[in-house]
């Protein structure tokens, strides 16, 4: 079996935002590479982020039925759904690595899918939280 990567939301979102240059030539590479081996990872938190901010604060908003189409295709993909203990469990990372909840729940998930890296260019590139190591796709 292939490794697992766990894709952000960040990365999702250039990867449909024709307006963000080099970073949506970066990001639809990835994702394109996570569709044809098929061991791209995702979390709930991840799809109710990407719907969010595609319909709202993309610089080209999409429409609903569009959104809604995306967010069907990447539910193909392995998906960690967040639950109570996801929770518990990103708050034990959040004080342990000093992150954000947001980020915690994020590495929780990623963790918890096996994903040994986790394309991100919110957190710290290069930096590993226990099992899972951080890299940014779109840094030169």
């Amino acid at each position: 079996m292939s490794a697992k990567f766990f894709i952000d939301t960040n990365i999702l979102l250039y990867a449909h935002d024709r307006t963000a240059g080099d970073k949506h030539l970066r990001a639809r590479k990835l994702i394109e590479e996570r569709w044809e081996a098929g061991n791209g990872v995702l979390s709930t938190q991840v799809l109710q982020e990407l719907c969010f901010n595609l319909r709202r604060k993309a610089a080209n908003p999409l429409p609903s039925d569009e959104v809604r189409l995306l967010i069907r295709e990447y539910s193909t993909w392995e998906v960690v759904t967040n639950t109570h203990e996801s929770i518990l469990r990103a708050l034990d990372i959040e004080m342990r690595f000093k992150t954000s909840f947001w980020d915690a729940l994020i590495l929780q998930a990623a963790e918890e899918a096996g994903a040994s890296i986790l394309y991100s260019e919110d957190l710290a590139a290069g930096q590993r939280y226990g099992t899972v190591q951080v890299v940014n796709p779109l840094a030169d």
